[in-house]
């Protein structure tokens, strides 16, 4: 797929605009803007701009409020329940985060469940919000269901991400950020535009047959729990999505498995959901609560440098740390620009035309 390489501002300052214009204030607009850009500077497009059509799509139709009144609706000194009034799923976890974060201050730890919310794109951006304070973050969402459990042909899972941040000292921090799932959707969708197949292990067929069609999820088929079958691990996988599902949805009574509303313009949610909305999980835990901060840090480097020096296997190169190919792909691409395809720009250029603005990129 042919791409040209644009300036991080540049597209900043236009995705920003769109969210504008669609109603958000400039605190908010600015927020999601952030987020879609942090996925393209980290080198996961999948969660980037391209996600910007089906937003504003979705805000047409009435599925996205850009003037949420997020509120807490149930706390606890350490805990609350946020509802996020069909925000923006950034706008939603950002602020969730920054709750976690203030009650953490205080009591040194703190867990929020969101509820009412949506797609809120990466979840290492919430994690990493929470490394500033000298802390360690926890993030997941639940996600609409496009993956079987283990021995099933039914989608009753989403992809279910998780992302845990650790702060370092002289090292590059910790950041592990990954789906439940072989492969994210948005992966898939790539895929898919490029005329390109994906490994065996990743989708199925509507009869529960392996595949390497990545568009065979439109046509009944189903992306598969990290671990690919039962023999390796599948079940694993099934479970950890389980759980990331059971904290962000039935803890807040968002919609859980089944029910959670399709994050794309083109779906409906199913009649009769249980609760509301898409739901999130955020934690937050203050180091000095263990150890002064200064020697975890110190021993977190060990602890990296222990992992760097490992020996890698045939063929196979250096062995990396979480977080690693994701800060290399930022450093790239803030010094030489951020690639992004064609296709996606000319979504872009078309939600600028129904928004009424004038793109110069």
């Amino acid at each position: 797929m042919d791409s040209q390489r644009y300036n991080y501002d540049d597209l900043y300052v236009h995705t920003r605009a769109a969210f504008k214009k669609m109603g958000c204030s400039q605190e908010d607009a600015s927020t999601c803007a952030n987020v879609l850009i942090a996925a393209e500077l980290r080198g996961i497009p999948s969660h980037g701009i391209m996600r910007l059509k089906d937003y504003m799509l979705m805000w047409q139709k009435g599925r996205i409020n850009t003037k949420p009144k997020v509120q807490i609706v149930h706390e606890t000194p350490t805990t609350a329940v946020v509802d996020a009034d069909q925000a923006f799923g950034a706008v939603a976890g950002t602020r969730a985060m920054r709750i976690a974060i203030k009650k953490a201050e205080k009591y040194g730890s703190a867990w929020i469940s969101v509820r009412n919310s949506s797609h809120f794109g990466i979840a290492g951006y919430y994690s990493m919000m929470a490394m500033k304070k000298e802390m360690i973050g926890l993030s997941m969402t639940n996600a609409n269901p496009l993956v079987a459990p283990t021995f099933s042909i039914d989608k009753l899972l989403g992809t279910n991400p998780v992302a845990v941040a650790i702060p370092a000292g002289k090292e590059n921090p910790f950041v592990a950020d990954f789906a439940t799932s072989p492969i994210a959707r948005g992966k898939l969708a790539i895929k898919e535009r490029e005329g390109l197949e994906v490994p065996e292990g990743y989708v199925q067929s509507r009869e529960g047959i392996p595949s390497t069609d990545p568009g065979i999820i439109t046509r009944g088929g189903a992306i598969v729990p990290l671990g690919s079958d039962y023999a390796h691990g599948s079940h694993k996988g099934y479970s950890m999505a389980a759980i990331v599902d059971i904290l962000s949805a039935v803890l807040s009574r968002a919609n859980f498995g089944p029910f959670v509303p399709p994050q794309v313009p083109y779906l409906n949610q199913k009649e009769g959901a249980p609760g509301k909305g898409l739901g999130h999980f955020f934690g937050v835990m203050r180091i000095d609560g263990f150890q002064p901060a200064d020697d975890f840090k110190a021993y977190m480097d060990q602890w990296i440098q222990t992992f760097k020096n490992a020996r890698p296997a045939k063929d196979q190169g250096e062995v990396l740390v979480p977080g690693e190919p994701e800060r290399r792909y930022e450093e790239k691409y803030r010094k030489n620009g951020i690639p992004v395809p064609d296709k996606v720009i000319a979504d872009i250029k078309e939600v600028y035309e129904i928004l009424e603005l004038k793109f110069n990129l």
